[in-house]
């Protein structure tokens, strides 16, 4: 059984002293990474906020949750992620996804593809990504990219490449996942309409998740890192879990229509509410009946008592 590796997660803006502080605190109290989300919001961008914090640390693995893939040319990430990873001495991740927050887009310009193009264009960035880091001559001719014998650097220091993060909740990216990554994110599924499938968040639908990754994964299945994060609601420490839980379902059913029962949020992957012994002992629960290892809690000291229970 894989031992736990919890990631915090770093997206509130904060002076360069604070973030030193926050990911040395994380450091110390057990967390395996940290992690910044990419998106067009008030927060900071990844791979500033992912140098700045390996410049401070010295175990702490640094990664986006997850890169948006139309946002940066993969050449381009190849390069940032290649320079973390050495001045980092080999603590780098590389988390990408095929997009999915459409009002950003809109935003910038940025033409918001249909779900199979976006998830094409991942495919093919993959293989660009894992091309450019062997440090070899890489040539790549696609339906969205094309590298002509280009050497990029600098050379990673984890040959011979970083571990990839691959997350979604769609059975097309979790297949590619299953195929191409390291550690797979289960994520819950966006609708057509761009909002949240409130049943993906139940603990069948990851069940039905990870045979996706299964049985594209075949003979590699048994080497993934499976990791899970809250969404939809924040992390919350009560005694009064039912309660909370009611709360959840009065919230999902007006935003999307959907009725789940209390027992539905109470086990979901995704809801970490409960009393630090709960959560304990739910994931334990996800790691021994789903091989759930990999645990993004959110921000440092939010859950840290749970992290020194489980990672030490």
């Amino acid at each position: 059984m894989r031992p736990f590796r919890f990631l915090a997660d770093l997206q509130r803006p904060v002076s360069a002293p604070e973030l030193a502080a926050r990911a040395r605190r994380a450091e110390e109290q057990g967390y395996h990474g940290v992690v910044v989300p990419d998106h067009l919001l008030d927060q900071f961008s990844p791979i500033v906020a992912m140098a700045a914090v390996a410049a401070v640390t010295s175990t702490l693995r640094v990664s986006a949750f997850v890169h948006n893939n139309d946002l940066r040319h993969p050449a381009v990430l190849a390069q940032d992620l290649a320079s973390i990873d050495v001045l980092s001495e080999g603590r780098v991740d590389v988390a990408i996804g095929a997009g999915w927050n459409r009002p950003e887009y809109d935003a910038i310009g940025l033409r918001f593809d249909p779900t199979p193009v976006r998830q094409a264009r991942l495919a093919e960035a993959i293989t660009v990504l894992k091309g450019l880091f062997s440090g070899e001559p890489f040539s790549f001719s696609g339906d969205h990219y094309t590298i002509t014998d280009h050497t990029a650097g600098p050379h990673t220091v984890q040959r011979p490449h970083p571990p990839f993060f691959i997350g979604g909740g769609g059975e097309r990216t979790l297949a590619l996942a299953g195929r191409e990554a390291d550690i797979v994110g289960l994520a819950p599924r966006i609708t057509a309409k761009g909002t949240g499938d409130a049943r993906s968040l139940t603990l069948e639908a990851t069940r039905e998740k990870i045979e996706w990754v299964r049985a594209a994964a075949g003979d590699r299945f048994a080497e993934l890192e499976l990791n899970i994060y809250p969404s939809t609601w924040p992390v919350t420490i009560t005694d009064d879990l039912h309660g909370e839980a009611r709360r959840i379902i009065d919230h999902l059913k007006g935003r999307t229509g959907v009725e789940l029962t209390v027992a539905e949020i109470v086990d979901s992957p995704h809801l970490f509410i409960g009393s630090i012994d709960r959560l304990v002992e739910k994931f334990l629960q996800l790691r021994e009946e789903l091989g759930i290892s990999s645990i993004m809690v959110g921000e440092p000291d939010e859950l840290t008592p749970v992290v020194e229970a489980l990672a030490g």
